[in-house]
């Protein structure tokens, strides 16, 4: 008779496969988005415009909070929670500068007279870039929860899985910037 060893599968954590399941709806929002932004800028009356400097340096501390992030997980594996801590904070101050940043560039277009109503193409982009925005937002709040708990003086709970979380999300939305930036820089 042979004995067989049953190996466990490998399953991925439930908070992991529904945040996996949020990331592919935005990304085909944002599709959807884009693709359309592609069809009415053939139609008559589309108005092209210069992306405002706050987006590039919006860009730049997008890149920075990434590789924050990645440090902060980094402390977090090896217990360096000090550093972790810092990390972390660095992350989410630079999410908030980010944001920041796309409002000033918000309020550079609108100073343009780039308003919602003067053109559909304006539409579109407060549309794309809001979304985006909006998605950041989220991401900010969960690095000020994950900041907060980290500086708690309550029982500390040692789980990777709430970091990998907002790693991945927030590596995402970097990467989700660095795509709508690009796609406006290319499409406009």
């Amino acid at each position: 008779m042979e004995t067989e060893v049953i190996k466990p599968k490998n399953k991925i954590h439930p908070h992991k496969f529904t945040l996996w399941v949020g990331i592919g709806s935005i990304v085909m929002m944002f599709a959807g988005l884009t693709s359309a932004y592609i069809v009415k800028r053939n139609q008559s009356g589309w108005v092209s415009y210069e992306l405002p400097i706050a987006f590039w340096y919006s860009t730049i501390v997008i890149l920075l909070s990434s590789l924050t992030i990645h440090l902060s997980a980094k402390c977090f594996k090896e217990r360096m929670m000090g550093k972790y801590r810092k990390w972390m904070a660095a992350t989410m101050l630079l999410g908030v500068l980010f944001v920041v940043l796309q409002f000033i560039g918000f309020k550079e277009f609108w100073q343009m007279g780039m308003t919602l109503q003067a053109n559909v193409s304006f539409s579109f982009l407060y549309v794309i870039v809001g979304l985006h925005g909006l998605h950041i937002l989220g991401g900010v709040v969960a690095l000020i929860v994950m900041s907060l708990k980290a500086f708690s003086k309550k029982t500390r709970n040692y789980s990777i899985v709430p970091v990998d979380l907002i790693c991945t999300y927030w590596h995402f939305v970097d990467l989700l910037w660095l795509y709508l930036l690009i796609f406006l820089i290319m499409i406009r």
